[in-house]
């Protein structure tokens, strides 16, 4: 019964569409996956999956950047419903990369930044990455270093220099987070930059900054006199 269509489903759905046409901006989160759902999932009421995934996510960010395995642990959800919310992270990290990709990164610092939150701060795990950039400070590559534990992760700094000469890297940027949220350095991590930073510099390499993502905010060891 609640898997197929009825008039008052399909009334819902019409009049949910003609909203997202006319004002996106005014619908609920609930609704934009809701109705995201339902193209996935058409011949069903789609409102309670919606509701019930991210009263187990938390936020739209967090439900979107959530793995899929995870995502298959909600009843209900199948393999087409989470490939439709991966479009959607997809997409999004996307249109933010594409802000500064053919640009020099320190000119579209902000873009950088926005994009590092979206794609860094609702995981849940510590990861650590590298930019290297050319001498024109554009985006060689970007390259998952390490992927730790739910509070600690480690930086190898020899494999981060080694892969710098590799790629003719002229600098690079250390990006990580925090999945407690706080973005606050730890002594640790003050360390292994100088580290990276004291072996970089012999070889010409220069370490532009180190930044720490935790949720939404972050914090940038360049700018706290840290590099």
């Amino acid at each position: 019964m609640g898997d197929r269509d009825t008039p008052d489903h399909l009334g819902h759905r019409a009049r949910l569409r003609a909203r997202l046409l006319d004002d996106a901006e005014g619908l609920a989160d609930y609704e934009l996956v809701e109705y995201l759902l339902t193209l996935a999932i058409p011949r069903r009421d789609t409102k309670p999956l919606a509701k019930a995934l991210l009263r187990e996510f938390g936020s739209l960010a967090q439900l979107v950047s959530a793995d899929p395995e995870s995502l298959r642990r909600v009843d209900g959800l199948g393999d087409t419903g989470i490939a439709a919310l991966k479009i959607v992270q997809a997409t999004s990290l996307r249109l933010l990369k594409g802000e500064f990709r053919d640009k020099p990164l320190l000119s579209s610092w902000d873009a950088l930044l926005d994009w590092l939150r979206a794609d860094m701060g609702p995981i849940d795990i510590e990861r650590v990455r590298v930019l290297y950039l050319n001498s024109r400070n554009m985006l060689i590559r970007d390259e998952l270093a390490s992927e730790g534990s739910i509070d600690q992760s480690a930086i190898y700094v020899r494999e981060v220099i080694k892969r710098a000469l590799e790629l003719g890297a002229s600098a690079i940027i250390l990006v990580h987070n925090h999945p407690s949220g706080s973005p606050e350095p730890s002594r640790q991590d003050v360390a292994i930059t100088r580290d990276i930073a004291d072996a970089a510099a012999k070889l010409g390499i220069q370490l532009h900054d180190h930044i720490i993502i935790g949720g939404s905010d972050y914090r940038s060891f360049r700018a706290m006199g840290l590099l």
